[in-house]
């Protein structure tokens, strides 16, 4: 191999790398212009010209790259179901499940994760349950983003109950539904928008309510003596 041949081949690996970190930058700055003009303005309010203006790029990039409105917002709520971490949240949990031995320590994580995913998705499903009553497109998506989630906390049930965890005579689907409950929009809307509670007061109580909602009694926290008092 000559060295014009190497010398091609180099540049087309660098010229392949520079247009991907391109593409993620792009990306990134039309997602957090959308979020941004979503939750300041409402859905129904923003427009495609505006988010293309924020972000620097022609309304074409957004249409051709996302879809359209619905689109960006269901792209929103996957960046934010992968939470902070480099690792995925649902890995995380997951392997939380898989090797933790005591059931609250895994009752604990889902509650660290929940204080960890839910500021960064619940007021996108909210924005997507208000839009739903009015847009036939955003109720098909609220459809489809409830589906999933019932589908990914169905998942955790399961893996609580492979894991010997589920309180006695509590089914797979009944668990994943309370699950489904606890991790719903609706209680980050009461508890932190409305109440003005802390992420980290969030977590806690959505890992003690699931441990006295999933949990067989004898693997639960026993009172001390001055609280059976």
């Amino acid at each position: 191999m000559d060295r014009n041949s190497q010398s091609v081949k180099k540049r087309r690996r660098y010229d392949s790398t520079r247009r991907q970190e391109q593409a993620r930058q792009t990306r990134e700055a039309i997602l957090a212009a959308a979020r941004r003009r979503f939750l300041h303005h409402g859905y129904a309010a923003t427009t495609i010209a505006a988010i293309a203006g924020d972000a620097g790029v022609s309304v074409d990039t957004i249409y051709k790259t996302f879809g359209g409105k619905p689109g960006l917002v269901r792209e929103i709520c996957s960046d934010g179901l992968a939470g902070k971490g480099a690792v995925h949240a649902e890995v995380r949990s997951d392997a939380l499940q898989l090797h933790a031995t005591d059931p609250l320590q895994v009752m604990r994580g889902i509650g660290e994760l929940a204080a960890e995913v839910a500021p960064r998705v619940a007021p996108i499903l909210l924005l997507v349950r208000d839009a739903a009553a009015i847009d036939p497109d955003m109720a098909a998506l609220k459809a489809e983003l409830d589906d999933k989630r019932l589908e990914r906390m169905t998942h955790n049930a399961r893996n609580l109950a492979d894991a010997g965890h589920l309180r006695p005579g509590l089914s797979i689907d009944v668990a994943g539904e309370i699950m489904w409950t606890y991790s719903s929009p609706e209680l980050y809307e009461l508890l932190i928008i409305r109440r003005g509670w802390s992420k980290q007061r969030y977590g806690a109580f959505t890992a003690a309510a699931l441990a006295a909602a999933l949990l067989p009694a004898e693997r639960l926290p026993q009172p001390t003596t001055k609280q059976r008092k």
